[in-house]
Order: structure tokens, then sequence, then C-alpha cells
């Protein structure tokens, strides 16, 4: 393969492939996102032909372009190969007065490129995997901002590229972070569920017994998206560690640490954090601005656990955390849900709803109702359930 003199020709091509398989982007559909960029750097160039060109082995795909006539095409004598070798944006303001490309037959043969601007796009490891380019079949130039601005779309279009490779690996690490069926237990039937609005979700819920005590928590980060989510993942493990410390210990600690750190986000996070004695069926718990925990009792009343102070990363504001007491019955059954339940219940009788639905469909018929309808509608926020009944 000729390769242009720009640039450095040290490159690991071996390293730079892997890196661009890895991201999962070639031979992909059109996607909007992308597309949007490129129009984006048509409308403000004013060229005729731009592309979002990823090089890949001996050929040059385009995950986007306009003007050229299709996806694909050598790699050999790419102006696109010059860019990738090398740091910064690439310009050659007339093809057919340059020492190198002059000869190059998509100067001297169709389409008759005189102008190209290209800019690397990167991998997440650093390797260089294609360009945003833009090109003209006059010639042109680009002073400073127009450089900056062409850096600026590429960057733009790398976030994209690696954002779906991103979110897939985020997903699935959250997967992973889900409560373990629990093994039976005695006397006690519990069943939980959760159903993201978008890729990720902010709620979380974790269920674990430890020394004959069920630990249940849900947690309600506000926003929604990989930050939510990353908060939620964070509030999550801090309570499994230390299992020992009280519960009003452990949500004390998560305060001050949300505080330190997220402080100037103003993003909080509302929750329930129990334990329940499975021999006796007291719930001790912690209501950190969530106010959405209910006892629905074996005759069918409705009994909110109340005892709600501020949201985590608020709770300096409010004084010290208290815990309150509850004691379930033969028959009682403790729901706790995130607030994009309430998005998705019937809202003229939303405790007929739930009732009704427990009776008719038991636990796990439930929460498979829950994810139905949050999938269906889709809802706007994420949904997650958890309810524990005591059979005797």
């Amino acid at each position: 393969m000729h390769q242009p003199h720009y640039g450095s020709p040290a490159i690991d091509e071996a390293r730079r492939q892997q890196a661009l398989e890895a991201l999962g982007v070639l031979d992909t559909p059109p996607d909007e996102r992308v597309d949007r960029v490129t129009r984006l750097a048509q409308e403000i160039f004013g060229v005729p032909m731009v592309s979002v060109t990823l090089l890949d082995r001996d050929r040059q795909w385009r995950k986007s372009q306009i003007g050229l006539g299709g996806n694909e095409a050598p790699r050999e004598d790419a102006f696109c190969e010059a860019t990738a070798r090398q740091t910064g944006t690439l310009v050659i303001e007339d093809a057919a007065r340059d020492q190198v490309f002059a000869a190059n037959p998509f100067v001297a043969g169709d389409p008759h490129l005189r102008f190209y601007a290209g800019h690397p796009l990167q991998a997440p490891g650093g390797e260089q995997i294609g360009t945003l380019c833009i090109l003209d079949t006059r010639p042109r130039s680009l002073d400073p901002h127009q450089r900056a601005l062409l850096q600026e779309l590429a960057l733009w279009v790398q976030t994209e590229l690696v954002r779906e490779q991103d979110l897939d690996h985020a997903v699935v690490v959250q997967r992973a972070l889900s409560p373990r069926p629990l093994p039976p237990l005695a006397g006690w039937t519990v069943a939980a569920g959760s159903v993201a609005a978008g890729h990720l979700a902010g709620d979380f819920h974790d269920l674990y017994v430890r020394d004959g005590r069920l630990r249940v928590t849900l947690a309600d980060v506000m926003g929604k998206g990989t930050g939510p989510a990353l908060v939620a993942s964070g509030v999550r493990a801090s309570l499994r560690t230390a299992p020992d410390r009280p519960l009003t210990a452990a949500v004390t600690e998560i305060d001050a640490l949300l505080e330190h750190d997220l402080g100037d986000t103003a993003m909080f996070v509302t929750g329930f954090h129990g334990e329940l004695d499975l021999a006796t069926g007291e719930l001790e718990f912690v209501d950190a601005g969530h106010s959405l925990a209910f006892v629905l009792r074996a005759d069918g009343g409705w009994e909110h656990l109340r005892a709600t102070g501020l949201p985590l990363g608020m709770g300096g504001l409010g004084g010290e955390r208290a815990a309150a007491r509850v004691r379930l019955g033969p028959g009682d059954v403790l729901m706790c849900c995130s607030d994009g339940l309430l998005d998705i219940l019937d809202p003229d009788d939303p405790f007929g709803h739930v009732g009704g639905t427990l009776r008719e469909r038991g636990l796990e018929g439930a929460v498979e109702e829950a994810r139905r309808l949050a999938e269906g509608m889709p809802a706007p926020d994420d949904v997650t359930v958890v309810v524990v009944r005591r059979e005797a």
C-alpha cells in the first residue's frame, strides 16, 4: 500500500485495528447522532462532501457521509490515512498543487478533490482509527477558528462512536450488580424487580440475608442516565460495606460521602434502608426522603411507614438520622417502590390497584405486572419494586 508522506508512519497497525473492531461500529446502520454532526459540518463549512471515515484493514468505511456516493472506498491513497498517521488537523488547501497528493487518484480522477481537511478520531485507548473530514472540488483554506471548530466536531463524533460501547459495558456491569436470587426463607416470600426508563437506571434495590436478618434497600438517584447510575452503584457499594454497622450509621456515612464528593452537583438520593428480623417480623428502617414504603396488613389496610428524613446527600441539614420500627405479622406485606411506579398505577386508586394485583397474582406476579406496565407505556422514570410477605 502506498503511504503518503504526511505524519509519522510509526503506527501499531494491529493494535489500531483491534481497537477499531472493539468498538463494534464497522458495518453498522446509519446513526442519527453521528449524521447530525456530519450535516452540521457541511452547513458550517459550506462544503459539498463530509465524511466520518474509519480505516479498516484495506478499506476506508464511512459511518456517515455526504456527497461521496457510498460508504466504502479503498484505503490505499486515502487522504484519511495520512490524517490518522499524525496528530492534529491535516489541511490540504489545493491537492493539485501538493507535492504528495497531486498524482493521487482521488485528485487526478473522480471526484477530482482539491481541498481536504480532516481531524483524527481516537478509540478510548488513544488509537487513531479514522477521521472526520470535509472535502471540496475547489481550493479552500481554514483559519485558526475554523480549524478549532473542525476539531471540536471531531471530538463530538468520537464521543458518539465510543458512547455505545461504554453504555453497553455499563449496562452489563449494572445488571451484574442486581441482587442475586435469595434462597428460600422459611415463613417468608420475597420478590423484587426493576425496569430502567433508559439504558441505565438511577434506581437500585438490594436484598441479602445475614445472621437471620434480611437487609432491604431501595434508593432512587435524582435524574436518569450514566451519572445517576454511577452514583447508585456507589451508594449500593457503601451500604454493602461493613454490614455490622447500625442502619443509622450506614446512612449517615453516605450522607457525608455524597455531600463531600457531589455537593456541588446538587444531586441527591432518596432511599429506604431496613433490616427485618426473620424470626420475629420486627423491621427497623431509616427513610431518607423516600416516603414510598408501606405495609399492606392481612386485613387489607394500608400503613404508610412514616419516618422521613431528608434525602441522602442533604442529611447534614436535618440533624441526626433516626430509625423507626414496625412489626410484620402473618399475612402482612412490606412494599417499597420508586416513584416511577406511581406513573403506571391507576391514578384514581393506586392502593386498590396494588392490593388487587397482589391478591390476584401473588408477589412474583405483581412484580412482573409492574415490569409489563413499565415496559409497555413506556414509563417516563425508572420503576423499582420490592415486596416481602410474612407467611407464618
